[in-house]
C-alpha cells in the first residue's frame, strides 16, 4: 500500500520516437508548444488543488493547508465546467507538434480529465458514496500532523481551519446522497464511528503538544474540534437511522464504464472479456503452483494448513519493529549484490509503528512525502503493532502475519525494490505532471512484480516457504483482478466475491468479505496483477530486442525512472517502434 496523490491516465498519444545511439528514445521535432503547454500544466494543477486542497497539501504545496474540499453540488458542477474548458484547451494543444515529454504528459492529463468527468457525471460517486465524505476530514488533518514541515503551532492553526469546515462536509453528504449501495453506507458507518475516536482522543493529544503552551491557541482548537466531533457523532446517527434503510443502490458501474476506466486510467484498450480471461488463467496458474508448493512443505496438510503453520514463527510485539529493520537491510543488500536495480540514495525509510489514527485495516504501508515537499522529506515504513487492550489470542493472530516469509514479501513490496525505491527515483521524473500523477498498474504493478522477480533472481535460496508466501500474496491480487471485473460487469454479489477469496486465495471469510467489499467501491483493483503481467511481457520483449546486451538492472532502472506512466507508454519509450501487445 502506497499513499500517493492519485491520478488517472489516458490512451491516445502521439509520440515521435526514433532509434539512435544506445537505442535511446528522442523526439524528431522541436517543441513548438512548450510555453503554452507549460502554462496549461500549471493552470491544470492550480485548478485541481483549488478544488482538492488536500491533494495540494499532500503534494507539498502548503498554501492549501487551511482549506478543505467543498463537496457541494454547486462545487461539483463548477468542476465539470472547468474540466470541459481544460479538455478543449488541451485538445487544441495536442493538435500541435509536441515534444516527447509533452506528448506523454498530454496523454496523462487527457485521461485524468476524462476519468474525472466520468466519475462526476456518469458514475456519480459523489452522490453514491458517503465513504468519500467520511474519509476526507481525517485524511486532510492527518497530512498536517504526521510530518514536521512547519512548527507545531503553525500546523495547529491549519488544523483548526480545517476542523471548522468539517460540519459543512457532513452537511454536503446529507444534501448529495441519493440511493447508495448498502455496502458503501455500511463502511461509512464504520469509518465515521472510528473518526470520532481519532478527533476526540488522538488529535486532541497531538494538539496539546503542538500548541507549545499557547493556551489561547489550544482553546481555539478545542472549540473547533468539539464541533467536528459533534458533526461526526451526528452523521453516524444519520447514516444508521436514515441513509442505511434507503441504501438499496447498485454498486456495479457496468462494462462500458469499467472499460473506460481501464482505457483512461491504465491505458488498456483490450476487450473486457479478454482482460478477464487473462486474469482467470493467471489465477489458475498461481493456484496450482500454491497447492504444489504447499505439498512440498507438508504433503499431509491442506494448503491452507501449511500456510498457517508457517505463521507460527513470528516476532513478538516487543521485537516487531526490530525484525522489520533486520528484514529491510538484508533485502537491500541482496539487491545491491545481485544488481537488481540501482538504488540512487543511501537514505533509508524510517521504520516505525503505524500511528493510531492510521491503523484501521492496515498491517504495513509506505508513506512518502509529496514530490514538492521541501522540508519534511522523510518516508515512513509503517508496521502496525497489536493494540495494548487486545486479548492474548487477538495479539497472536495479528502477529502471525509478520512471520519472516510474509514479512519479506511485504518489505519487498513496500520498500526495496518496491515503493520506497520508486520514491527515491521520483525526484528524477522529468516533468511536473509525472511527479504529481501516476497510473496504479505501473506503481502497484511494479511493487507486486518485484515480489515474484526477487524470487526469480534467487532471493530466499529456493526455500518453498518463501515461495508459498509470494504465491499467497499473488493469489490475493489475482482474485481481486477477477472479482473486480465480475462484481461490476457480471452481477457478482459481495458474498460470492467473498467465497472466491476463501476458495481461491485461502483467506478467512471475514477477510474475504472485506476484500470483496473493497472491490465494490474500488472497481479496478485488478491493477496489481494487471501491472505485473504487463511488466513481465515488456521485460520479455525488451530482452529479445536487446539480445546479449540485455541487463536486468538496466531494464529496471530505465523502467522506474520514467515515472508512473502507463506501461503502454513505457513500451514506446523503451522499445521505439514496437507494436507488440501489452499483455
Amino acid at each position: 500500500m502506497r499513499k500517493w496523490t492519485v491520478g488517472a491516465l489516458a490512451i491516445s498519444v502521439s509520440i515521435f520516437l526514433v532509434s539512435c545511439s544506445g537505442d535511446k528514445a528522442v523526439t524528431t521535432v522541436e517543441p513548438i508548444a512548450s510555453e503554452a503547454f507549460r502554462a496549461f500544466v500549471d493552470d491544470y494543477f492550480k485548478a485541481l488543488f483549488e478544488f482538492s486542497p488536500t491533494s495540494g497539501t499532500a503534494s507539498g504545496f502548503h498554501e492549501y493547508d487551511g482549506k478543505l474540499e467543498d463537496y457541494s453540488a454547486a462545487a461539483f458542477q463548477a468542476r465539470v465546467t472547468a474540466l470541459r474548458s481544460m479538455e478543449a484547451r488541451l485538445d487544441g494543444l495536442r493538435r500541435q507538434k509536441l515534444a516527447t515529454d509533452e506528448a506523454i504528459d498530454a496523454a496523462i492529463l487527457d485521461g485524468q480529465i476524462k476519468s474525472e468527468l466520468q466519475d462526476i457525471q456518469v458514475i456519480e460517486t459523489w452522490r453514491r458514496s458517503p465513504k468519500a465524505y467520511i474519509e476526507l476530514p481525517g485524511g486532510a488533518i492527518d497530512l498536517l500532523i504526521k510530518r514536521d514541515f512547519a512548527p507545531g503551532p503553525e500546523r495547529l492553526r491549519s488544523v483548526i481551519l480545517r476542523l471548522r469546515q468539517v460540519p459543512k462536509v457532513m452537511q454536503d453528504l446529507r444534501a448529495n446522497m441519493t440511493i447508495p449501495p448498502k455496502e458503501f453506507t455500511q463502511i461509512a458507518i464504520e469509518e465515521a464511528a472510528g473518526s470520532v475516536g481519532f478527533f476526540r482522543d488522538t488529535l486532541a493529544a497531538w494538539a496539546k503538544t503542538a500548541a507549545g503552551g499557547d493556551a489561547a491557541l489550544l482553546k481555539d482548537f478545542e472549540t473547533a474540534n468539539k464541533g467536528a466531533v459533534k458533526a461526526f457523532e451526528d452523521v453516524v446517527k444519520y447514516l444508521k437511522t436514515d441513509l442505511l434503510p434507503k441504501s438499496t443502490g447498485i454498486y456495479a458501474i457496468g462494462a462500458k464504464n469499467f472499460s473506460n476506466k481501464l482505457l483512461w486510467e491504465e491505458m488498456v484498450d483490450l476487450p473486457l472479456d479478454k482482460v478477464l480471461a487473462i486474469g482467470e488463467a493467471n489465477l489458475e496458474k498461481d493456484y496450482k503452483d500454491f497447492v504444489e508448493t504447499a505439498r512440498k512443505i507438508d504433503p499431509d496438510k491442506t494448503p491452507a494448513q501449511v500456510m498457517k503453520s508457517i505463521s507460527k514463527d513470528h516476532p513478538s510485539a516487543a521485537t516487531l519493529i526490530s525484525s522489520a529493520k533486520d528484514s529491510i537491510e538484508s533485502i537491500r543488500q541482496f539487491i545491491v549484490q545481485k544488481k537488481i536495480i540501482t538504488i540512487p540514495s543511501e537514505v533509508r525509510p524510517t521504520i516505525m509503528e503505524t500511528p493510531p489514527y492510521a491503523r484501521s485495516g492496515s498491517f504495513a504501508s509506505m508513506d512518502t512525502p509529496g514530490a514538492y515537499e521541501k522540508k519534511a522529506k522523510e518516508a515512513f515504513y509503517y508496521i502496525t503493532p497489536p493494540e495494548k487492550n487486545w486479548t492474548a489470542k487477538e495479539t497472536e493472530e495479528h502477529l502471525r502475519l509478520y512471520n519472516k516469509p510474509v514479512m519479506d514479501m511485504i518489505t519487498i513490496h513496500e520498500a526495496y525494490p518496491g515503493h520506497f525505491v520508486q520514491f527515491l527515483y521520483a525526484s528524477k521524473y522529468p516533468t511536473k505532471t509525472r511527479k504529481l500523477l501516476y497510473s496504479s498498474s505501473n506503481v502497484e504493478g511494479w511493487a507486486h512484480y518485484s515480489e515474484q522477480m526477487m524470487l526469480e533472481e534467487g532471493f530466499g535460496g529456493g526455500d518453498p516457504k518463501i515461495r508459498l508466501a509470494q504465491l499467497s500474496e499473488a493469489l490475493l491480487r489475482d482474485v481481486r483482478y477477477v472479482a473486480g471485473i465480475k462484481l461490476h460487469t457480471q452481477d457478482m454479489t459481495v458474498e460470492q466475491g467473498r467465497d472466491m477469496f476463501v476458495a481461491k486465495a485461502f483467506q478467512e471469510p471475514k477477510v474475504g468479505y472485506g476484500e470483496s467489499r473493497r472491490g465494490a467501491f474500488n472497481p479496478t483493483y485488478l491493477y496489481y496483477t494487471l501491472g505485473k503481467l504487463e511488466i513481465l511481457k515488456l521485460r520479455e520483449d525488451y530482452k529479445k530486442a536487446k539480445g546479449n546486451a540485455f541487463l536486468l538492472e538496466t531494464f529496471h532502472n530505465d523502467f522506474v525512472k520514467q515515472g508512473g506512466v502507463p506501461i503502454k507508454l513505457i513500451r514506446q519509450i523503451l522499445l521505439p517502434g514496437d507494436a507488440g501487445a501489452i499483455l
